[in-house]
């Protein structure tokens, strides 16, 4: 049997045109079985990404009497943010797999069926390759591998597990409400489901990821609190010298950013202690010294299809 599909798409209402055609693209998606699209309103009222999505075909307001829909728009009714409206999307699925995607995000024909074959033999969780698009460069982002393990997520953030290719049973896996600022939310997510079993992985680029500017990125506070969460939940990144080197060393950028560079020199060094060749110390010791701006580093490695 065909399993049924719940998509939640979080928006904050304010580009329509990327929305649009984010649903589009999920329900253009070849699927035999059914295909639940719900877009949470957070912090903008249902009513208005209604009227912003109208002439999606079987879009319903939230509320409104009658069967199943292909679209539904609903308001976030649990925290703020971003792991609030994926629950609230979450919660209003009865299928049997949920998906995550981005409202300035587009699925890639094709992608739905790659991970539903991934999915096959039992595994709970999938995600795909990507194509990372800023400024107009696009750059396809793969992991080289068809299944993704804890010890992977650990050592790296792997890009391409990206929310927007999640995949994944319903049940006891939801995103933690907890993550300051939603920072980091779904690289734990991965980390807990490939804690249980390793993810499944279609190793091509089938999600487009636009890194133009997401309502979600955070200030640099915001972020060197999502770091230090994950650290807290998941002592494993401290062990790992690469995955730690790693930490550290966007906890120093992140507090170069913020012009704080006793804290970033701090952070560097414990970088290098972890591993020696990491280049994020040396990278957030020039932007603490004011050689280079956070910004323009940011804005080269997005060009690249990396971040920090």
């Amino acid at each position: 049997m065909t399993p049924s599909v719940g998509v939640v798409v979080p928006t904050r209402g304010d580009r329509p045109g990327p929305l649009r055609e984010a649903v589009a693209a999920v329900l253009a998606q070849e699927h035999a079985g059914r295909l639940d699209v719900v877009v949470v309103a957070d912090g903008v009222s249902a009513r208005e990404v209604s009227r912003q999505l109208a002439g999606q075909v079987g879009l319903r307001e939230a509320g409104q009497a009658g069967g199943w829909e292909a679209v539904r728009v609903l308001a976030n009714t649990r925290t703020p943010g971003l792991p609030g409206a994926r629950n609230t999307g979450i919660d209003a699925c009865d299928t049997d797999l949920i998906a995550f995607c981005d409202d300035d995000d587009v699925w890639l024909p094709g992608k739905l069926a790659a991970q539903l074959h991934a999915l096959r033999d039992g595994g709970e969780f999938a995600s795909c390759g990507i194509e990372v698009e800023h400024r107009g460069h696009r750059v396809p982002r793969l992991a080289g591998a068809s299944v993704v393990t804890a010890a992977d997520l650990i050592r790296s953030r792997m890009v391409m597990v990206h929310s927007s290719t999640f995949l994944f049973r319903r049940g006891e896996l939801r995103p933690d409400e907890s993550a300051p600022a939603g920072q980091n939310e779904d690289w734990d997510l991965a980390l807990r489901a490939a804690k249980r079993r390793p993810l499944v992985h279609a190793d091509r680029p089938l999600v487009l990821v636009r890194w133009a500017g997401s309502h979600y990125a955070a200030r640099w506070a915001d972020r060197i609190a999502g770091l230090e969460w994950m650290l807290a939940r998941h002592p494993e990144l401290a062990v790992d010298p690469c995955g730690a080197a790693r930490v550290y060393g966007q906890l120093a950028f992140g507090h170069a950013a913020l012009g704080r560079r006793r804290a970033a020199v701090r952070w560097a060094a414990r970088a290098f202690a972890a591993r020696p060749s990491e280049p994020r110390g040396p990278i957030a010791l020039a932007v603490a010294a004011g050689l280079v701006s956070a910004p323009r580093v940011l804005s080269a490695l997005h060009n690249r299809g990396h971040g920090i």
